[in-house]
């Protein structure tokens, strides 16, 4: 398939981008014409390490938790969520209805900090919930009972729905204070929803435990806000961490054709997308002739080509002395698991993990201070140092 028509498929929505992403960007790869600001920096591969299986037969492992008897939730894009307990995985009952449509479905799953004495978790998913067709970005929190959900309680849709297959987002993280931030991509329509704060779509929003909008968020007094808006001015952003040491929160987003971007979230800044970016569009026009602008933040680190990152965890685990505080990136246009090193806010060594296992969906470090890997088609892997 040539470029031209690669193109013409997605913006006729006959074929999702993120399902030829490996044989889509190796076609780009030598014709970007985005600059990556950090090019210098050579990325290496590294096999001081084995992997193993620990949950096997998953076909889209978007986002998985440990519970403190070593249960593992892993959440599959289809709608369903996983119960490994014991060696054998059970399906979990009464989960959310969700909107399986192109990068939509069921997506991230979150524990509240105290869930040893409320246990109370948390998931995004597509829904299409509310008047109009189609689907939207909602977050839930329930209990588990057993083997099935209960005392669902919606915290969030965002509207309005639309057929559209693209940015969803969506992940979860609570910061230290006890706050809920969760992502939700501009859903396919970049020249409205990213730096309009009256719209769903673009964003990063904060919301308290049980859903309530805290009184300090930047747009409560703004007329006609969404509320819960913490951030504006993202693309697809599918990757979210605290930093161990500062606590700020970091996240990750696709971009387009190059300019996948690392931001350091602030309270009320705004991103740019789409008025800046290091991408171009899939056919290789331009969309702006601007990286930056007063008011707009740059990001910490981009990529272009793009990697289409999903999944971000930083390593604090003494299992890896030679990893800490670095951070992992899962690639699911290459298919490894990438791992930055950062000094200053800057990244200063990149290396593959896992080159070629597969489409990296998502990472976690396990209470056991391991690194857990998701791995689209394959399954849940551990990763042991040598």
């Amino acid at each position: 398939m040539t470029v031209r028509l690669l193109n013409l498929l997605f913006q006729r929505k006959i074929i999702e981008k993120s399902t030829l992403f490996p044989y889509f960007f190796v076609v780009l790869l030598n014709t970007s014409c985005a600059q990556n600001s950090n090019s210098k920096i050579n990325l290496t591969n590294n096999t001081d390490f084995t992997s193993e299986i620990v949950v096997d037969g998953t076909q889209n492992p978007w986002g998985m938790v440990f519970f403190p008897n070593n249960d593992i939730l892993i959440s599959e894009k289809s709608g369903k969520l996983i119960l490994y307990r014991s060696g054998k995985k059970v399906e979990v009952g009464n989960a959310p209805e969700v909107y399986n449509r192109g990068q939509g479905g069921m997506m991230d799953i979150e524990l509240h900090p105290d869930y040893k004495k409320n246990g109370w978790i948390y998931f995004s998913y597509a829904s299409s919930e509310g008047d109009s067709k189609g689907g939207n970005t909602a977050i839930m929190r329930a209990k588990l009972s057993d083997t099935k959900l209960v005392q669902k309680q919606l915290l969030y849709k965002a509207v309005p729905n639309t057929t559209k297959g693209q940015h969803f987002g969506s992940r979860l993280e609570f910061d230290q204070d006890g706050y809920l931030f969760f992502s939700i991509g501009e859903r396919g329509d970049r020249d409205v929803n990213p730096q309009d704060i009256t719209r769903d779509g673009g964003k990063i929003y904060r919301l308290h435990d049980d859903g309530r909008v805290p009184k300090d968020n930047p747009f409560v007094d703004k007329d006609g806000a969404k509320t819960a808006i913490y951030s504006y001015g993202h693309r697809n952003p599918q990757g979210l961490a605290l930093h161990p040491e500062t606590g700020q929160l970091w996240e990750h987003e696709h971009g387009p054709r190059g300019g996948d971007e690392i931001n350091i979230i602030q309270k009320g800044k705004n991103y740019g997308w789409p008025v800046v970016t290091y991408g171009i569009n899939y056919s290789g026009t331009k969309i702006t002739d601007e990286t930056s602008r007063p008011g707009m933040e740059q990001p910490l680190y981009q990529w272009t080509p793009s990697i289409a990152p999903s999944g971000l965890a930083f390593v604090t685990s003494d299992r890896y002395p030679n990893w800490k505080n670095s951070l992992l990136v899962g690639s699911l246009a290459f298919q490894y698991l990438e791992r930055l090193e950062i000094k200053n806010n800057k990244v200063v060594y990149r290396e593959k993990l896992l080159d070629g296992m597969g489409r990296v969906r998502n990472v976690r470090q396990g209470p056991d201070g391991y690194i857990y890997v998701g791995i689209e088609g394959k399954g849940i892997y551990r990763l042991l140092p040598r």
